[in-house]
């Protein structure tokens, strides 16, 4: 079998099964481990599946930037984001992580709520400016600029004064054993830290960020309250995760 045939399958076995398990797939094409390995790190540097120990698991589409982003399952992320809405109860405060998903939930929030949201997102702050009884905090620090984020250790100092309610937490990847991931190490600390100042965590997690990983760990899944999604309960994915899931009607 030519690399590039290898290479394909391996994708395919990504798509079908949802990982690889380098031994056994060794093992059943017989090829060496060696070969298997070589060819993931490749498939890997191209973006294409996230190595993790004895094999791999697929890369999340949600890294690209966020142009790109905008234009991904614009209505799965309309779904989770009404669902999401739906828990920022009147007189609460609320965290509300950055990204395309949280600027849907800006967006799905009932003009008249009278609420407090803290954010280190600018695009999410400004997109709250028409909700006018909503008083909104902004966390600055280095921007990260692909989710449009502050991050860094002056945005995890400021994060530490918080005292919130609800945390509605963007990732890239939700994945029963990898937990919740994303592709930044300081958006990861920084997503962290947000969780650790609110009562209860909600991870806003559209269909193609279910079964997915990206590099960086955020959460185990068993620390959050539950994972809003769209993807059907009978996904195997889903019913595989340790936390409680809301689906998205």
């Amino acid at each position: 079998m030519l690399a590039a045939q290898r290479r394909d399958l391996l994708l395919e076995r990504l798509h079908r099964d949802g990982r690889i398990i380098a031994k056994d797939l060794a093992a059943e094409l017989g090829l060496s481990e060696d070969s298997i390995r070589r060819d993931l790190r490749d498939l890997a540097a191209a973006g294409l599946c996230q190595r993790v120990y004895g094999g791999a698991l697929p890369a999340s589409p949600a890294v690209a930037d966020y142009a790109a982003r905008e234009s991904v399952e614009v209505s799965g992320k309309r779904r989770v984001a009404a669902a999401a809405a739906a828990l920022v109860e009147p007189g609460s405060t609320v965290i509300l992580d950055g990204g395309t998903t949280a600027h849907a939930v800006v967006q799905a929030l009932p003009p008249d709520l009278r609420a407090t949201v803290v954010t280190h997102s600018p695009t999410v702050a400004g997109a709250l400016a028409g909700h006018r009884d909503v008083e909104v905090y902004l966390i600055g620090g280095r921007l990260f600029k692909h989710s449009m984020v502050a991050c860094g250790a002056a945005a995890v100092e400021a994060a530490r004064g918080l005292r919130a309610d609800v945390f509605l937490l963007g990732v890239t990847g939700v994945h029963p054993e990898a937990g919740l991931t994303t592709g930044d190490a300081d958006e990861a600390a920084m997503k962290r830290a947000l969780a650790r100042q609110a009562a209860d965590t909600y991870v806003l997690a559209s269909s193609e960020k279910i079964g997915a990983a990206s590099r960086f760990t955020v959460l185990p899944l068993a620390e959050v309250a539950g994972v809003i999604t769209d993807a059907g309960a009978d996904d195997p994915t889903v019913r595989a995760l340790d936390a409680p899931v809301i689906h998205a009607p």
